[in-house]
């Protein structure tokens, strides 16, 4: 049994952690960023304290698309949208059962379209993101390995660059009610091998303008090895399915003909663990994608967290 002073120690090093992430840079989009928000293992609260992480996300959509196939480029006014962003996120149980999250994002994207006289418009533009924070349960068992998550994301993104359109905004300028479940999970007696399932669903309720942006539910499942050691690190390799289904955009600001997607895809990666931190490398590659009008999509998605149990 913890002594007393174990709960006052958790929650000073999870205010501490919550703290820490508001001024680091990272991550809300319309443009098919949500799967960047499942499929983190690593900040899963498996144990009392808690978990402090950096993630840099990669995503260049380059290639026109429409319905489930590519399309010629001259369909499409939009040319490419390259977002990268670094979230810096906090996560911890604040007793045993309950758990607080919160993730600041700032984002770097550069958008290329078709001018009027037939020249290329381009503009970069860097701010922070949408700001996420959520609630966690996962008393349903002793070594919390089954949780519910709830929260908001919050209209702190910038959603008003007069060089982007509302879909492709930083921000969406609207907050959001998140909704969400996870499970980790040994496959095998030896625990050598092992599961993890991580959900989330994303709907809008206070919108800013005539721009409501779709739902969105993101689901991901992954098996990962025990692995080695490599280097002087353990090294484990890991490989995840990720599926995606995001509802059309609506209002006078919106393109509901040129949104909405479905997608699936498939992120093989490894985890490295050295120092006290966890590393997590993927790359999420399209296996099925299919959007409504001509849209832009990215051949390859890369990930990067660093994460560090309190």
């Amino acid at each position: 049994m913890k002594p007393p002073i174990a709960v006052p120690v958790s929650i000073a090093a999870c205010v501490l952690a919550l703290v820490a992430a508001v001024p680091s840079p990272a991550a809300a989009c319309a443009c098919g960023c949500g799967v960047f928000e499942v499929g983190s293992a690593s900040m899963f609260p498996t144990r009392p304290g808690g978990t402090f992480s950096l993630e840099y996300d990669l995503m260049d959509q380059s290639e026109n698309w429409k319905n489930s196939a590519p399309a010629p480029a001259v369909d499409n006014a939009d040319k490419e949208i390259r977002s990268s962003f670094v979230t810096a996120a906090a996560r911890c149980m604040v007793s045993r059962a309950w758990g607080l999250g919160l993730e600041v994002p700032y984002w770097n994207r550069r958008f290329r379209t078709a001018a009027g006289d037939g020249g290329i418009l381009d503009h970069s533009h860097s701010a922070v993101g949408d700001v996420r924070v959520r609630g966690d349960y996962a008393g349903f068992s002793d070594d919390l390995s089954t949780g519910l998550t709830a929260g908001l994301k919050l209209a702190t993104g910038d959603h008003g660059d007069a060089h982007f359109d509302r879909d492709t905004e930083i921000g969406t300028g609207s907050t959001d009610l998140l909704l969400g479940a996870y499970h980790i999970g040994p496959l095998t007696a030896d625990r050598r091998w092992t599961w993890f399932a991580d959900g989330q669903w994303a709907r809008p309720f206070a919108t800013s303008g005539d721009y409501r942006p779709g739902a969105e539910l993101d689901v991901t499942a992954a098996v990962s090895h025990a692995g080695g050691r490599l280097a002087g690190a353990t090294v484990a390799p890991r490989l995840e399915v990720i599926a995606a289904v995001r509802s059309r955009d609506s209002g006078a600001e919106a393109n509901p003909e040129g949104s909405g997607y479905s997608r699936v895809l498939v992120a093989p990666g490894f985890d490295a663990r050295a120092l006290g931190l966890r590393t997590t490398v993927s790359l999420a590659l399209p296996v099925f994608e299919r959007v409504h009008g001509d849209q832009l999509v990215a051949p390859v998605l890369a990930r990067v967290v660093v994460a560090r149990a309190l």
